[in-house]
């Protein structure tokens, strides 16, 4: 059976609000997406849907060519997996695609998180909890605490998973006329 790779997309943008939460996180990387292609397209999570606005996001297919990413740092992490399992996540991912207007940020989330308290919501999700969300949805996550108090670093903790790069994201996005991110393998 063919395998594919994934990949984790870790972030610091370095905006005033992910800055509070590395105050308390005390980690390099405060925001998880899943990417599902090398060219860096099929990027998805829950974050904000207009950049200068923390206070407004929910589902969101990100850009990492604009905007807040483009003095972002990052680490991008990849894993092998079964096309059933790609199957299994795509199809999470697209039901709430089609549903996106019911979905919101879980920022109730953040502050349960925050004092260690599990509290899933419906129709809400932060970044990390999305992104772990997906990973079960597909059969792959081995965090053995509750969704709703997964961090991203949680995430980059998993077993089985390659860094395949370590830096700021505009270094990896290459100027071509196609485009493309090209991932760099250490």
């Amino acid at each position: 059976m063919e395998r594919k790779k994934v990949y984790l997309l870790l972030t610091d943008t370095g905006t005033m609000f992910t800055r509070m939460v590395k105050l308390y996180t005390k980690k390099p990387y405060n925001h998880a997406s899943i990417v599902f292609d090398e060219n860096f397209n099929e990027v998805y999570s829950f974050g904000r849907k207009r950049p200068r606005n923390p206070f407004i996001g929910g589902f969101v297919n990100e850009d990492v060519r604009q905007g807040l990413f483009k003095n972002a740092r990052c680490a991008i992490y990849s894993f092998d997996v079964s096309e059933i399992q790609i199957n299994r996540m795509k199809s999470f991912i697209y039901k709430i695609e089609m549903e996106k207007h019911l979905y919101r940020y879980n920022l109730i989330g953040l502050i349960t998180f925050i004092i260690n308290k599990p509290y899933q919501r419906k129709h809400a999700f932060f970044c990390s909890e999305f992104v772990a969300q997906v990973l079960n949805e597909g059969g792959i996550s081995q965090i053995h605490k509750p969704i709703s108090l997964v961090s991203p670093n949680d995430l980059r903790n998993m077993k089985n998973l390659r860094l395949e790069f370590e830096g700021q994201l505009a270094d990896l996005l290459e100027n071509d006329a196609s485009n493309q991110v090209y991932p760099i393998i250490y």
